[in-house]
């Protein structure tokens, strides 16, 4: 097992932006990758390799990220995902080539994150590790603590949902550019 310091800096970049694309406004992501590694520093000498350590870290985020949106909702209905603070998608990225590129890619972070926040946290999860982060549904599924007929099943319906959310903002900017 590898020192919690090698986890950290191997997983950061991953817990950082699942818990952006799972739904935490901008103003908890810190927390909430904190408490993500908190649970990682506590749980690590427990950790048996039954599954790959991305996968097991990836299972603390998600249930990380619907503590936090379920305290959020619980605390004001009308202020979940509302939260501001300093934008995460707007920190400068020392790979970008210049302006333009920065401002499309912050555009498409946005973008990406208003989608998104219209799925179901399932589905939105679901997604989010399949289609973002590559995983298998069977590593999914061992993420998540299902069955991989649940998660195959959800992942078509997460993505037919995508689509049709896809659809519907297409159809509000074709509106907007007449």
């Amino acid at each position: 097992m590898p020192p919690f310091e090698t986890v950290y800096e191997e997983h950061f970049d991953l817990v950082f932006r699942n818990v952006r694309r799972l739904g935490v406004p901008d103003a908890l992501v810190d927390d909430a990758v904190q408490e993500v590694f908190l649970v990682v520093y506590r749980r690590l000498g427990q950790f048996e390799g039954r599954s790959s350590l991305k996968t097991w870290i990836c299972s603390i985020v998600t249930r990380v990220a619907s503590d936090h949106r379920r305290a959020l909702r619980r605390k004001s209905p009308h202020a979940c995902g509302k939260a501001e603070a300093v934008d995460v998608d707007s920190v400068p990225d020392e790979r970008t080539e210049g302006p333009h590129e920065f401002t499309v890619r912050l555009e498409g972070a946005r973008l990406l994150h208003k989608l998104l926040d219209e799925l179901e946290f399932d589905k939105r999860t679901v997604l989010v590790l399949a289609e973002l982060e590559q995983m298998t549904a069977p590593e999914i599924a061992d993420a998540l603590g299902e069955n991989v007929n649940t998660i195959y099943a959800r992942l078509r319906a997460a993505r037919r949902d995508f689509e049709q959310v896809v659809a519907r903002e297409r159809a509000r900017d074709t509106w907007r550019l007449r």
